[in-house]
């Protein structure tokens, strides 16, 4: 456990993108209970953030716009010099709009790769170039989907940008020769309700997996916090899906389980 009487520059710190709400937001919960100095990324959601902050024992917040990658990195290197406990990085944050694989809408795409993959891959490598070296693992963990291995043709451009993404992790653990940096994926399968879904859906949805049950927030949470240790190799990714990977759906659980919904009501 980290000295919790630490400053917050000397504290072991993470940075989420996307920190302020949902998976985010349970990853910084789960490394504040650890110790952690807790670094709030945020968009449009700086009273969450705030408000977040407020609850946890050692936090800051930080905003900046992931569709300007220059602004992004800019911000990244001003955090490094000034945290030099900064260890971790995850890539939470993402941008999940339809199309589909008949329609790639490109303005769509162009938001999905930035946002999803060329943001995250930039920022990662400002983190890596700019953090203190020689003083433990330093870890990026890029948050992607389930999707990678169970695809479908839902979502096109967000599948498209998520797999640009996880190709990342391979080629940092293979380009980056300092031993102690690591990068990991975290690949979610259904976690909370997504785009437009309706209540009933969601609790439909949440159980298309091997296991059929309902994965948690809180377990992302907790392969977030294991990979920043560096206890595995680097390049690895974890799927948390209860089995969702394993399956071969035809569609995205969306309209799986609104089809069974519909069904059910019939």
């Amino acid at each position: 456990m980290p000295d919790m009487t630490a400053a917050p520059e000397f504290r072991p710190a993470v940075l989420v993108t996307g920190g302020a709400t949902r998976i985010g937001a349970a990853i910084i919960t789960r490394f504040a209970a650890a110790g952690w100095h807790c670094v709030i990324h945020y968009r449009d959601s700086a009273a969450e953030a705030e408000a977040l902050a407020a609850t946890l024992p050692s936090a800051e917040t930080i905003g900046f716009d992931l569709t300007n990658d220059e602004g992004a990195v800019a911000a990244v290197t001003a955090l490094a010099a000034r945290l030099p406990g900064w260890r971790c990085l995850v890539n939470s944050a993402s941008v999940f709009d339809y199309d589909g694989v008949t329609e790639l809408d490109p303005a769509t795409n162009r938001a999905a790769m930035q946002v999803n993959a060329l943001a995250p891959a930039r920022i990662a490598q400002a983190f890596i170039a700019h953090t203190a070296r020689g003083s433990g693992v330093r870890s990026v963990i890029n948050v992607t989907d389930m999707k990678i291995a169970n695809t479908n043709p839902d979502f096109f451009s967000y599948t498209m940008s998520k797999h640009a993404l996880a190709a990342t992790i391979g080629m940092f653990a293979k380009g980056f020769t300092d031993p102690d940096v690591r990068a990991y994926g975290i690949a979610p399968g259904a976690i909370l309700a997504s785009h437009d879904q309706r209540e009933e859906e969601t609790e439909i949805s949440h159980r298309l997996n091997l296991l059929r049950r309902k994965t948690g927030a809180d377990e992302i949470a907790e392969a977030a916090l294991f990979l920043a240790g560096g206890a595995l190799a680097s390049g690895q990714t974890l799927f948390i899906d209860s089995g969702q990977h394993l399956m071969d759906q035809p569609r995205d659980v969306i309209w799986l389980a609104r089809e069974n919904a519909k069904g059910a009501i019939a």
